[in-house]
């Protein structure tokens, strides 16, 4: 990739930040479409003064991930209404010397949901309530879907629950409840205890849409004990890529070339 004076940077800040699939992504999305930028990855521990450099070097666009997508907040200009609901960002657009905050996850999961199906009306059962499942549940409420918080520690559920104003069930209580949607945003089958699910495989209902935020292995355990009952499955990547591509068209103001972002990173995973 051919650089000089007129390229844009751009990059991921997080600690760690090593194992971002990030830049391989993006970088392959620019060459695409000809976009003259670069994407690198920043590992930041002093957030303070690398929020100051990215003012002072001209840093177009930033991916905020782990520590640091809530304690951002307090550093930047502006930020966009969902990402303040939300309560973390995950990407900053830097828009001639000022910084503005916006939450792409939420979008990423919500676009690689509406590949398989429509989320308007259904109903959708949310194991996890995590700061992935805070967002996600705020896209899936915005896109017109009945949310139901299932968890396995009562208090991080219930205050979930009635942050996004949607019942909260025990996770022993999973069998019962009806779904028209199943989404894992818990750890639960992530590499290397990848024989391991969130749910009794007997607790599974066919013929559902069953998404999993994990991307490694690309198919878990819930995913591949899904399709055997003939679910329609959606994995990690799909969410990852889609939130990319989010980021990219923010910065870029150009489509973001979606097949190729997912190519790119099964090729790298």
């Amino acid at each position: 990739m051919k650089t000089d004076t007129k390229t844009s940077l751009f990059g991921v800040i997080g600690d760690p930040v090593s194992h971002s699939l990030s830049p391989v992504m993006h970088n392959r999305a620019f060459s695409e479409i000809g976009y003259n930028a670069i994407y690198m990855a920043f590992h930041v521990t002093d957030l303070a003064s690398a929020i100051k450099g990215v003012k002072g070097l001209g840093i177009k666009g930033l991916s905020v991930t782990i520590p640091h997508k809530v304690s951002i907040m307090s550093l930047l200009d502006e930020i966009d209404e969902m990402a303040e609901k939300i309560g973390a960002v995950n990407t900053v657009v830097n828009k001639e010397g000022k910084l503005f905050g916006y939450n792409t996850d939420c979008l990423g999961a919500i676009h690689a949901l509406r590949e398989k199906t429509d989320i308007k009306n259904k109903n959708i059962l949310m194991i996890g309530a995590g700061g992935a499942a805070r967002a996600i549940g705020f896209g899936i409420l915005s896109d017109g879907g009945n949310l139901t918080i299932v968890n396995i520690l009562e208090d991080e559920g219930k205050v979930l629950s009635s942050i996004l104003g949607v019942p909260y069930y025990h996770l022993s209580e999973f069998s019962r409840l009806e779904y028209d949607i199943l989404i894992n945003t818990t750890p639960v089958g992530m590499s290397p205890e990848t024989n391991r699910m969130p749910i009794k495989p007997l607790d599974l209902k066919p013929d559902k849409v069953v998404m999993d935020i994990i991307y490694n292995p690309l198919k878990t355990m819930l995913l591949a004990e899904s399709e055997k009952i003939g679910c329609s499955t959606v994995d990690g990547v799909s969410m990852f890529v889609h939130q990319g591509a989010a980021q990219f068209e923010m910065w870029t103001g150009k489509k973001a070339p979606v097949k190729i972002m997912r190519k790119t990173v099964l090729k790298e995973l």
